[in-house]
């Protein structure tokens, strides 16, 4: 079967009833260029729109001159192309992983705008196994060996990956013979990078039997292990998990009860959902803090009361954040009230030592540090979770907007 009919094939696997209109995302490079034209022709056949974005990170010269060629091609096609820029770098940290959730959340909220009702993305087979090695050797379990899924929702978006059975190689010659031109990323060359040395790494290990297909078919035996393994997570969690304030408390004598792999999927989604990560924890953090019942990971901070791990927002991560009354804060929160001239953002330390009658909350403190407050510049205005009925709180209020706040159904879907 050709390329042009795997890809036909694919898509209407992954897309039985056609949305209206299709996404794809588009850099400029083989990959995307490639997904670019065989999108074009299955919406083409199926009656579907189909509109591209490029995001333009800026961190490369060549970046704009590759949004450009993105942009010509899709006017080639006839295909509505917008360009999204990333100027939010602040020089600290892992760039590359700062980038991929940059980019993420940037088409995340053109398809929201754009209505479309799938992003296709263009990995490749030789990206799935080289994400496979890198997790094999940051010690991953079975979610991480998984590697990538054809079909998945972060965001609120459905995101496709239509050429994860393609080799790279074969993609770059399908463009070749239809002269359409591509660019080339120089950073694929650059070993700085840990793809650019898992795609290294490969290549010598290929003569041993392991190569990017080998890596890719683990991928699919972990994927099936996966889904038995989220089912029982996903039962454990509807008899020991309470999404409440905020925040996940589990029942640590349902938890003990458990298998250790049970266990620690449901905390990993514990903390996804509360840190607001797509990415499991790596598998020695996890252990850890399941292990001690306390401590920090991933935007999350763990504490032990009364017989429940509570999985609650770290307050230090939200120190910064701001919002106005009426707008969700920290993807957890909606807070109104009856003025819109002060700020919501942490209560902190500090405010819930404004709070005396907290305890009466039922609430660990580490829940309540990082729940919203209503400032005027320094002065605490209201707590309306740590101090709901107290003074001037009585008139705001603190609703939950979590974007999915069912941990059984998280876990089924993952």
């Amino acid at each position: 079967m050709t390329l042009d009919r795997r890809a036909v094939a694919t898509l209407d696997r992954l897309l039985p009833d056609p949305p209206p209109r299709l996404g794809v995302a588009v850099s400029g490079g083989g990959d995307s260029m490639a997904l670019l034209h065989l999108c074009h022709a299955w919406t083409e056949a199926r009656g579907v729109a189909l509109a591209a974005i490029t995001v333009d990170h800026g961190l490369r010269p060549e970046a704009a001159a590759e949004a450009a060629l993105a942009a010509q091609a899709c006017a080639g096609l006839g295909v509505a192309h917008e360009t999204r820029a990333w100027a939010d770098w602040n020089g600290r940290g892992n760039l590359q992983d700062a980038a991929r959730r940059a980019r993420r959340a940037l088409i995340a909220d053109w398809a929201a705008e754009w209505r479309v009702g799938a992003v296709a993305l263009g990995h490749t087979l030789d990206d799935q196994a080289e994400t496979v090695l890198m997790r094999l050797a940051r010690g991953s379990g079975v979610d991480g060996l998984s590697g990538m899924a054809q079909a998945s929702r972060d965001h609120g978006t459905l995101w496709l990956r239509p050429l994860l059975g393609e080799r790279r190689a074969a993609l770059r010659d399908w463009l070749r013979r239809r002269d359409i031109p591509w660019a080339e990323d120089p950073s694929n060359a650059d070993d700085r990078f840990a793809r650019v040395r898992a795609r290294a790494i490969l290549e010598a290990c290929a003569p041993l039997g392991l190569d990017a297909g080998r890596l890719a078919r683990t991928a699919d035996a972990m994927r099936r292990a996966r889904e038995v393994l989220g089912a029982a997570a996903a039962d454990l969690a509807a008899r020991a998990a309470e999404v409440t304030a905020g925040a996940v408390a589990l029942d640590r004598a349902a938890l003990a009860a458990a298998p250790e792999e049970t266990r620690l999927r449901l905390i990993a989604a514990a903390v996804g959902l509360i840190g607001g990560r797509a990415y499991r924890p790596r598998l020695d953090a996890l252990e850890a803090l399941a292990e001690a019942g306390t401590g920090t990971l991933a935007g999350c901070r763990a504490v032990t009361a009364d017989g429940w791990l509570w999985i609650a927002r770290e307050a230090a991560a939200v120190a910064d954040l701001v919002a106005r009354p009426g707008k969700v804060w920290d993807g957890r929160w909606r807070v109104t009230g009856p003025r819109d001239d002060v700020s919501v953002a942490a209560l902190g330390p500090d405010g819930l030592a404004q709070c005396p009658g907290w305890p009466a909350t039922g609430l660990p403190a580490a829940v309540l540090e990082a729940s919203p407050a209503v400032r005027d510049g320094a002065e605490l205005v209201a707590a309306p979770v740590a101090a709901p009925r107290v003074g001037a709180t009585a008139g705001w209020r603190a609703e939950p907007v979590l974007a999915d706040c069912d941990l059984a159904a998280r876990l089924s879907a993952h």
